[in-house]
């Protein structure tokens, strides 16, 4: 069994919305198991992310996905603080070639989430982690639109909800889609490069 995790923050609820999609796709594979570990704000001390205890679950993990809304042009504040804290992790190279993945979601159709993505990937790169990409074009294109990549990401997946403060969160079903898809193509991913024999 292999094991990938998905840490996330949401402020208004949409990315969490996204990382449960996410998960669902993961957890349709055959040979995973898929936790969801939401960054909290009691966790950030001072600007300090402070939980060493999600740190070890994530180094113990075979593959990581990243989620954050796309605020200002960037990762939230709080997911900053999350990755800051990753520092020691990354000079001890502790997730080496782990799969890594991202996803955002933002209150408009681009919203510069090309940024937060490029952000994820980047930081996946930092850690010499193996990146994996969205792999389906917009369904559109075939003349079935069903929204799936619809705002045509190919770095991660992207969701967009148009911006209406204080109403419950919802995520629109084509991104929700996307979003179960990309999880579903990381399982396979994980478990195809897991598979592999250990080089002599």
């Amino acid at each position: 069994m292999k094991n990938i995790a998905i840490i996330y923050f949401s402020g208004s609820g949409h990315t969490a919305l996204m990382a449960e999609a996410v998960k669902s796709g993961a957890s349709s594979v055959a040979g995973v198991d898929v936790s969801l570990i939401p960054i909290e704000g009691k966790d950030i001390v001072e600007g300090r992310y402070t939980n060493n205890e999600v740190l070890t679950q994530l180094t113990a993990a075979d593959a990581i996905i990243f989620g954050t809304p796309t605020y200002m042009a960037g990762p939230s504040a709080q997911f900053k603080a999350f990755a800051d804290a990753t520092g020691m992790i990354w000079f001890q190279r502790g997730w080496r070639n782990k799969i890594a993945g991202g996803f955002t979601h933002s209150g408009s159709p681009s919203g510069d989430k090309v940024v937060t993505l490029n952000y994820l990937s980047a930081l996946a790169a930092q850690q010499a982690m193996i990146w994996v990409n969205f792999p389906e074009i917009p369904s559109f294109n075939f003349g079935k639109d069903d929204g799936l990549n619809r705002f045509g990401f190919y770095t991660g997946a992207a969701g967009a909800t148009p911006m209406n403060p204080g109403a419950p969160a919802k995520v629109d079903a084509g991104d929700l889609l996307t979003a179960e898809t990309y999880g579903r193509h990381l399982a396979e991913v994980t478990l195809r490069f897991n598979a592999a024999p250990a080089q002599a």
